[in-house]
């Protein structure tokens, strides 16, 4: 979607300090006025009564104090990555993004949109993966505004209240919509990958173990979402990922077999090799000349010895080696 976004430049007639003395000139002026005419002998009629024409000082110095107020409402400061969104009655008239203090047209209204990057940590969502595994997954999203024009008339949003330094500021609060989103994004991509893969040779990207590949897939769908609202998704990353609690325990033992298996796999590896370099190293250095029947009955000894969970009780022949 095209954006309706342009940036209002503050020219040098837009300066916040130059209105400001004139601001303060029209105080100054309406207060004289007030003063001065009504020393004037004209107000005054031959028996000393005030006439028609105190009116007019009077009128002429209520009216510069409404200039002066109406002339007070068209000051604005804007902070550090901070804007503020004009509108004429209705029109859309340009977003102010210069830092510091001017003066625009009174009758604009002014929406203060901060363009700071924020922060928050969606709570874990209750899933099913790729595998219909039911899952418990969480992220952490920044994003910040970029277009402020969506922000403020594509999508609705809340008016939140803050109290800084004794100032109250209203803002626009979008935590609900990109709150939603954020949940609508992440199941998405949830269902997309297994949680971990079953098989152990299998290569498939997981959850588990696909890092950055399911945050970019993550990053990109959010934008998806979150586009139209004119946010962008500055990081967003999965910091939370676990299985169900009804299928936790089930899945706590597989995953312990696994890592059984695993490890016999590598211990047996270990064990057939030292029992190999054991007979090589007997018949090279000719220690010993055995049969087959004796170095099967060795390498079943060895074995037992490597691969055995406690340790073994050594018996000691005395006789020969064929007793």
């Amino acid at each position: 979607m095209e954006s309706k976004e342009f940036n209002k430049t503050m020219t040098a007639g837009n300066n916040g300090f130059l209105h400001l003395f004139i601001n303060l000139a029209l105080l100054a002026l309406s207060i004289w006025i007030v003063v001065s005419f009504a020393k004037f002998d004209c107000m005054l009629d031959a028996e000393g009564e005030p006439t028609a024409w105190i009116l007019l000082p009077i009128l002429s110095g209520f009216l510069l104090l409404f200039a002066y107020i109406l002339h007070l409402v068209g000051f604005i400061i804007v902070q550090p990555n901070e804007s503020r969104v004009l509108t004429f009655f209705g029109e859309y008239s340009g977003t102010v993004k210069q830092n510091g203090f001017f003066w625009v047209n009174p009758f604009y209204s002014k929406e203060k949109m901060s363009l700071r990057a924020k922060n928050m940590d969606v709570e874990p969502i209750k899933v099913n993966d790729k595998n219909g595994n039911p899952i418990m997954i969480g992220l952490v999203l920044v994003w910040k505004i970029r277009d402020t024009y969506k922000a403020c008339f594509e999508v609705d949003s809340d008016l939140r209240t803050t109290i800084t330094q004794n100032q109250v500021n209203s803002t626009k609060s979008f935590d609900s919509f990109v709150r939603v989103q954020s949940d609508a994004a992440l199941r998405k991509v949830a269902g997309l990958y297994a949680y971990d893969n079953m098989d152990r040779n299998d290569e498939e990207v997981t959850l588990r173990s696909g890092g950055e590949e399911i945050n970019e897939r993550l990053e990109a769908e959010l934008r998806k979402h979150l586009e139209i609202a004119g946010i962008e998704v500055v990081e967003a990353r999965i910091n939370y990922l676990a299985y169900a609690a009804e299928i936790a325990s089930v899945m706590l033992r597989r995953q312990q077999a696994d890592a059984i298996i695993s490890a016999r796999e590598k211990i047996v590896e270990g064990a057939v090799s030292m029992v190999d370099l054991a007979l090589k190293k007997l018949s090279e250095d000719k220690i010993v000349e055995l049969d087959e029947e004796r170095k099967a009955t060795m390498v079943s000894n060895l074995l037992v010895v490597l691969c055995a969970d406690e340790s073994a009780s050594p018996v000691i022949n005395t006789g020969t080696l064929y007793q």
